[in-house]
């Protein structure tokens, strides 16, 4: 059976970057766009050039693609000028790429109040624009802004205005639920209702995800005879984001009622790429991966409930609706106080640790896990201290140092200048192979003042934290009141991006984080071969 063809478009690096809190860097468009290439969609869209400086200077010297076509986006000519007569529209004319999305007005609403022109004029508009692009030789694309709501609206004038952008020459008719506020049933509708009247047309959908439904939304669009979805990377996008490519592809790739009937550019090895590239834009943007993310996030296929863990470990068919493997991904067994046998022996294992079922060491520190998670330590989300837990139960993790004593101060003063500061101090008194030290640290909170101390002489280990650094504090108050007991986590990361997550619970905020801190730079010596 022949498969058709669904083509994927990506607009992470234009509208992933309005993202609140997201600022691309030139540097940062290339590297995105090259993984993106690497993984196989079909367009690239680059940015807007003209509109800004990075965009600008992205598509002066525009990426090495391999397969992807690299796409310029703009609007479609302003009022009251020719198409050869917009400056703006001209610069994305002009910009080094293969093809190029225009955006035009489809709800009457919009033409009547944000552009203030005649109806005609919006049409003919948009025809001249694509045409434009047709004489430049790029392939164009038709972004049909508000579709959805202007179909609802005034059907006949929706349909006019992308008629006139296909019957200039446009290669794709884009389809924008812009609002994000389309329900996938009426998307279908509308989709197929289009698809009925322009059948000619290779229709697209771009959906936000205002309701939460936008990679519904996108397959519902499938469903309907659209062959084209635009969306970003983790669903990047301004407000609630775009259709998440992250979750859309997998989905057309592999759940059978798309798979039989459809195919992407993606091979089955890409696919199993998708987790690092979900990963690499975090990076980028240096913020921690969504663990709960479909397919791709650190708990997407995490098991914590000891009978759950059983029956994925016998089959994983049973809470596993596809392999975690086929994405990049991997499967996570926690270790919690819902946690039984099972669950610690698999946890132990995927350490290197082995261990029989009916060693009583293994009751032991079962019991020992599920005490201390009653008093508060959450070993689900800090791995590295229930590695060292365990081995320390175990007998495998040497005493490297002792803590003696540490002290924090925290000033409020006037610096030289007269201005009002806010300085911590802490001094931590260790002692490493029966020697005595005595180290101080400044920060700017008491936690990164006692990261210095505690890191800055560690006699033989200090080689060993060169390249430590802590990239993620949480706190969480576990009980109210002025005897509230404080919940610390702490993720670490070395130059090898290595990253461990450790724990520390104490009534006082200071003494759990100087406990994870301790955990971090155990496991860290522990981990790199460190002999006590």
């Amino acid at each position: 059976m022949t498969r058709e063809r669904i083509y994927l478009f990506d607009t992470t690096l234009r509208d992933g970057a309005q993202t609140q809190g997201v600022a691309f860097s030139v540097d940062d468009k290339r590297r995105i766009a090259l993984v993106l290439d690497e993984l196989g969609v079909d367009y690239v869209e680059g940015g807007w050039p003209g509109a800004n400086p990075t965009d600008t200077a992205f598509f002066s010297e525009r990426p090495p693609l391999k397969t992807a076509r690299f796409t310029a986006f703009g609007m479609t000519k302003r009022a009251g000028r020719s198409a050869a007569n917009d400056p703006g529209l001209a610069q994305v004319l002009d910009a080094q790429a293969d093809s190029v999305c225009l955006v035009g007005k489809t709800w009457d609403f919009q033409v009547r109040v944000a552009l203030d022109i005649p109806y005609k004029d919006n049409i003919d508009g948009i025809a001249e624009s694509i045409a434009a692009v047709v004489a430049k030789g790029r392939e164009p694309l038709f972004d049909a802004e508000h579709f959805f709501d202007g179909y609802k609206a005034n059907p006949d004038y929706a349909l006019q205005c992308i008629k006139a952008a296909h019957d200039a020459g446009a290669k794709w008719l884009v389809l924008c639920d812009t609002n994000g506020g389309t329900m996938p049933d009426e998307v279908y509708d509308i989709v197929a209702a289009v698809k009925d009247k322009l059948s000619a047309a290779a229709l697209g959908i771009h959906a936000h995800n205002d309701t939460g439904q936008a990679v519904a939304v996108s397959l519902a669009a499938v469903d309907a005879g659209a062959r084209q979805i635009q969306g970003t990377l983790n669903g990047l996008g301004e407000r609630c984001g775009n259709a998440n490519l992250c979750t859309v592809i997998p989905n057309l790739m592999l759940k059978d009622r798309f798979a039989r009937r459809f195919e992407t550019g993606i091979t089955t090895e890409a696919l199993a790429r998708l987790t690092p590239v979900s990963r690499l834009l975090d990076k980028i943007l240096g913020r921690l991966p969504d663990r709960h993310a479909a397919y791709v996030g650190p708990s997407a296929f995490a098991h914590k409930g000891g009978l759950h863990s059983s029956a994925v470990l016998k089959d994983p068919r049973t809470y596993e609706h596809v392999p975690p493997e086929s994405v990049g991904n991997a499967r996570n067994i926690l270790v919690s106080d819902q946690a039984g046998r099972s669950n610690l022996l698999a946890r132990l294992s995927e350490v290197g640790i082995a261990l029989d079922a009916k060693d009583p060491r293994l009751e032991r520190l079962l019991e020992d896990i599920k005490q201390r998670e009653f008093l508060g330590y959450t070993y689900d989300g800090a791995e590295a201290s229930f590695e060292l837990l365990a081995r320390r139960a175990l007998g495998q993790v040497p005493n490297y140092f002792d803590v003696e004593s540490f002290r924090v101060l925290v000033e409020r003063r006037h610096n030289a200048r007269g201005e009002l500061v806010t300085v911590s101090e802490a001094v931590v008194k260790l002692k490493v192979d029966g020697e005595m030290l005595l180290t101080a640290g400044e920060g700017n909170g008491p936690v990164n003042a006692l990261d210095w101390a505690l890191r800055k002489d560690l006699g033989k280990y200090s080689s060993f934290l060169a390249d430590l650094r802590l990239v993620d504090y949480k706190v969480r108050i576990l009980n109210m009141g002025t005897e509230a007991i404080t919940c610390v986590t702490v993720e670490s990361a070395d130059g090898h991006e290595n990253r461990w997550s450790t724990v520390g619970v104490s009534p006082n905020l200071v003494d759990a984080s100087f406990e994870a801190l301790t955990d971090s730079i155990c496991y860290k010596l522990f981990r790199d071969g460190a002999r006590a």
